[in-house]
């Protein structure tokens, strides 16, 4: 049974800094691109970036500005989000995502999906 699990929201004030995780497990996971993606309320979930594999190619939204870097271990079958200067615009349920090569910037319904984690930033 596969399973991502995300962790490390929360809410922070405006300017603040978290950092996501995601562990997977239950599948072997060599291959596989993971990534994340968010939900505000009201909104379509949106793409916020991805990283394949060997971390060769990664990927992030537009809105992401330079202010997130996504990493990922893969001893640990781990992804990360380093979310900086936070905006309330941030505001959303973000999840985790794997799928087999690339992930798509678009929702798969071949990919793994995590529960999410609340992202809340106050203004």
């Amino acid at each position: 049974q596969v399973q991502l699990v995300e962790s490390g929201g929360g809410l922070v004030q405006a300017g603040d800094s978290l950092r996501l995780s995601c562990a997977a497990s239950g599948h072997p996971f060599s291959n596989y691109a993971m990534g994340w993606f968010r939900q505000a309320p009201g909104k379509e979930r949106e793409f916020v970036a991805s990283i394949t594999w060997t971390g060769r190619i990664i990927d992030y939204a537009d809105f992401v500005k330079g202010r997130f870097t996504i990493d990922r271990d893969n001893a640990k079958n781990a992804v990360y989000l380093q979310m900086n200067s936070l905006e309330s615009e941030d505001t959303a349920v973000y999840y985790c995502a794997a799928r087999y090569s690339r992930l798509s910037t678009t929702y798969s319904d071949d990919a793994y999906w995590g529960q999410g984690t609340q992202v809340t930033v106050s203004s």
